[in-house]
């Protein structure tokens, strides 16, 4: 036990090392879990007793390590919400997400037993993907840490996420890992040289095979001209200071003074950050909202001009008419939206609401079951359960039909959910986010540098807006070809190409991960017939 505890603890490191915003050191990935997968071995192996639940805790220690030194400014980001919320809740990431990977390790135990090496190997990771799709889809959902992020950096190495989305980086890391491994534990098992060659030419395909592809795709992409021109402001506000503060009019006025200072008469959008017009907006008498005329206005020098930006906004009803309606104080309900506002010249306004709220923050989790939780929240000082999210993807489009995926911070992790944004005829995608929140972290970086697979993805333009992190342009191919400095009032202008053309992945979605967790939910199922079968055949002999 105490040689394996060391290994666990190793693995953990080599992936934290790997992981973004950390130049150089991804291929780091393909060895982090080798010494986790021979902890595991000496465990199996062992005469112990308990070896499941050594393998959970051992496994847990290693995966702890890796999370907590990757997203260690989660509690930064939450802080606002108050201390005594805020560090229970930094624990989903911490703590949740070791949990349900020791769960697949601790399942790939459980399947060897009843079959053999191989079968379990393939198991876990059919097990690990499992996790990973709970991981986005459930009301706990933290998918930063899904191994396919980690060649954000490399983003070169993974052109082909363009069919496989962020899932096949997760394969390729864990099928490198795997025949390592079977490699150093066949030379303990004195296999065979004939074996020992097959292992050793595997591993050398599975590197060298895909990474050739995605280079050579890389390095012959080209784009279609078709240009637009894109102005990003970054105002620079201190978060904290957002609301209350500094008034709206101002804001907005820093905001249309930075788009001024490097506009054209071409330009097509002026991109400004995730709530850049903080003050409530009643989304039913938009036309005369002060701060939205005052936008207008603006944009009276920019005839083909539309401002997406960030806002707070709202609608009032006088009974209940949906489930996620909230109680006013005058007896009344509303839904409060965090939305992204296009504008233009005209009297149509659009408008998209963030659809993936943080756990804890922003959305309370099982909120149907924990609702009795959310007069707590509130007295605590936190936002829980105040947003109301939006259910399908929708697409904003300018006066003269360019479309755009708009993406709201926390949106921008969840490929598949964009991808079907630009299934409905998106051109390029504006992200546009707060991240002053993580202050000067790596949570900054590795949200832009996230934002690159959303490129390769879609094979689109990202464009994106920050108040106080990264702002930055994004090609097809995911490399930032500018970007803004941390902390610092400035704009960026460039003109992107649109694209039309739909990759495979933007028309199939996260279909790796969804026969993964199929896969894993069978393993599962034969692991519990087992079980049963053995407990009544136990009761039949002691019977």
């Amino acid at each position: 036990m105490k040689k394996n505890i060391p290994l666990s603890i190793l693995s953990g490191l080599l992936l934290w090392i790997a992981w973004p915003p950390t130049p150089y050191t991804t291929f780091m990935l393909f060895l982090g879990f080798v010494p986790m997968l021979l902890a595991m071995e000496n465990i199996i192996q062992s005469t112990s007793a308990k070896k499941g639940k050594q393998i959970f805790n051992t496994t847990f220690l290693g995966f702890f390590v890796w999370n907590t030194l990757c997203v260690y400014w989660v509690y930064n980001a939450l802080k606002i919400i108050g201390p005594v919320v805020a560090i229970p809740v930094t624990l989903i990431p911490y703590a949740l997400g070791p949990l349900l990977m020791s769960t697949a390790c601790w399942l790939y135990y459980r399947l060897r037993l009843k079959t053999n090496r191989t079968i379990g190997l393939i198991g876990l990771v059919c097990f690990w993907i499992g996790y990973e799709y709970l991981h986005q889809s459930w009301d706990l959902n933290f998918p930063w840490m899904t191994l396919g992020n980690g060649f954000a950096v490399s983003h070169q190495w993974v052109q082909w996420y363009e069919y496989t989305g962020v899932y096949g980086g997760t394969i390729w890391v864990w099928a490198i890992n795997i025949l390592l491994f079977l490699l150093y534990v066949g030379l303990q098992e004195a296999q065979t040289k004939k074996l020992r060659s097959k292992l050793i030419i595997s591993v050398t395909l599975t590197l060298i095979l895909p990474l050739g592809i995605s280079l050579i795709r890389y390095y012959n992409y080209e784009e279609h001209v078709n240009p637009a021109n894109i102005v990003i402001a970054q105002p620079n506000i201190d978060p904290y200071e957002k609301e209350g503060t500094i008034p709206v009019y101002n804001q907005i006025e820093t905001l249309t003074k930075l788009s001024d200072s490097l506009a054209q008469r071409n330009t097509e959008f002026f991109i400004w950050p995730e709530t850049a017009i903080v003050e409530f907006m009643d989304e039913d008498h938009m036309l005369n909202n002060n701060y939205y005329l005052q936008v207008r206005r603006f944009l009276n020098r920019y005839k083909n001009g539309n401002v997406i930006t960030g806002g707070e906004t709202y609608r009032l009803y006088d009974k209940q008419v949906n489930e996620t309606a909230s109680p006013t104080p005058n007896g009344g309900f509303w839904d409060h939206y965090s939305s992204a506002i296009n504008i233009e010249n005209s009297a149509k306004v659009h408008i998209y609401h963030k659809s993936r709220l943080v756990p804890g923050a922003e959305a309370l989790p099982f909120g149907s079951v924990l609702s009795f939780l959310k007069p707590v929240f509130a007295h605590l000082g936190g936002a829980t359960g105040a947003y109301t999210i939006q259910t399908k993807p929708s697409v904003l489009y300018s006066q003269s039909g360019i479309g755009v995926t708009p993406v709201i911070c926390y949106d921008s992790i969840w490929g598949e959910w964009v991808a079907r944004s630009v299934s409905q005829g998106s051109e390029f995608i504006a992200i546009i986010t707060n991240d002053g929140w993580w202050e000067n972290t790596s949570g900054k970086d590795q949200h832009l540098d996230y934002a690159k697979l959303r490129a390769i993805e879609t094979r689109r333009w990202v464009c994106q807006s920050a108040n106080t992190g990264i702002s930055a342009f994004i090609n097809q191919r995911g490399d930032v070809v500018k970007q803004s400095k941390w902390w610092v009032k400035t704009a960026l202008k460039h003109d992107i190409n649109l694209n039309s053309d739909i990759t495979f992945y933007v028309e199939y979605g996260d279909y790796l991960p969804k026969l993964g967790s199929i896969l894993a939910v069978l393993g599962i199922a034969f692991l519990l017939i087992k079980a049963f079968f053995k407990k009544n055949v136990a009761a039949k002999i002691n019977g």
